[in-house]
């Protein structure tokens, strides 16, 4: 197999990403730095569908991996990373395929990770794609995931419009919606091959990993050159408790499942490092959102019966 610096990697699930494949791929393909390989998670449970045959047919240079069921993100990009790292490349750039790239985009991503060993990621200028009528637009989809006391993550100025006033901005790492890693970073942090929590199905587990290499000594930068568009299928509406609750509203059961147990792992994690101020802070967050769940959210109140099931797997942080 072809040795390559850098390797692209994206998950493909059902119809929905197979119509984003034509305008996802294209722009990859006319993007000015051209030193990567291309492998492709598909998550279907049948082998032959849209995504599968779209690739096939019009992009047979990408490796596509399979496993005949759908294993979540964490998983599924683990299992890519892997296979970066047997190629034998440098970094891996995990791209969602609801996006589309600027021509210099990953060139400008590279440039700045390469100049810099002490930065274990990268994250670009992901602003939001109006899909339906195929339009790019100046609202921020996020700059890259930034912490907030009490182990809270937040997507980087989502909502606003675009006047560069975060260029600055200092990440703790990039969003799972576009997010390049030197695969030496990841291999420090990895636990037993797994660079993302398995335990998280999907959602926060790109927060999880940030953590995990800002812990280990590493940086995250958000580069503004590389400009990204990114349909995102529920965004957030702001950071206070009425506005979290309202933008709840749009998301879906399995979705809120699986954000709330995975909130909960992290804090599970990481308690034992934080401060008394942190843990004060943590405690009241949670106690907010039990009290959520009990008038509103009931059914979620069956995660912490997984949280306790699986507490023995959960690495703790010392």
């Amino acid at each position: 197999m072809k040795k390559a610096k850098l390797v692209i990697g994206f998950i493909t699930y059902g119809e929905l990403t197979a119509n984003y494949l034509p305008y996802f791929l294209n722009s990859i393909k006319k993007q000015s730095y051209k030193d990567f390989k291309i492998l492709s998670f598909d998550n279907s449970e049948k082998e032959i569908n849209k995504n599968s045959e779209f690739i096939l047919k019009n992009y047979p240079e990408i490796e596509i991996i399979r496993v005949g069921e759908n294993i979540g993100f964490a998983r599924a990009y683990n299992i890519l990373i892997s296979q970066a790292v047997k190629i034998g490349a440098e970094y891996f750039l995990l791209l969602n395929p609801d996006l589309i790239l600027e021509p210099e985009a990953i060139k400008e991503l590279m440039k700045v990770i390469e100049g810099d060993n002490r930065l274990g990621s990268v994250s670009p200028k992901i602003l939001q794609w109006d899909f339906k009528n195929n339009k790019k637009t100046n609202v921020i989809d996020t700059y890259g995931v930034a912490l907030r006391p009490g182990l809270r993550f937040i997507d980087i100025g989502q909502g606003q419009i675009d006047k560069g006033q975060f260029d600055n901005i200092e990440i703790l790492g990039p969003s799972g919606a576009a997010a390049l890693y030197r695969i030496r970073a990841l291999e420090q942090i990895a636990h037993h091959s797994h660079y993302f929590d398995e335990l998280m199905f999907m959602y926060k587990e790109d927060c999880d990993l940030a953590y995990r290499l800002y812990l280990a000594g590493y940086k995250s930068k958000y580069v503004d050159q590389a400009i990204v568009y990114h349909d995102r299928t529920v965004k957030s509406m702001g950071e206070n408790n009425l506005k979290v609750m309202l933008n709840r509203k749009e998301k879906g059961r399995q979705a809120k499942r699986w954000a709330f147990l995975n909130q909960q792992i992290i804090f599970f994690k990481y308690w034992r490092l934080q401060n008394r101020r942190n843990k004060m802070l943590i405690f009241w967050f949670g106690l907010k959102m039990l009290i959520f769940v009990l008038l509103f959210e009931q059914y979620l109140l069956g995660q912490f019966i997984k949280l306790w099931k699986i507490r023995k797997k959960i690495r703790i942080y010392q």
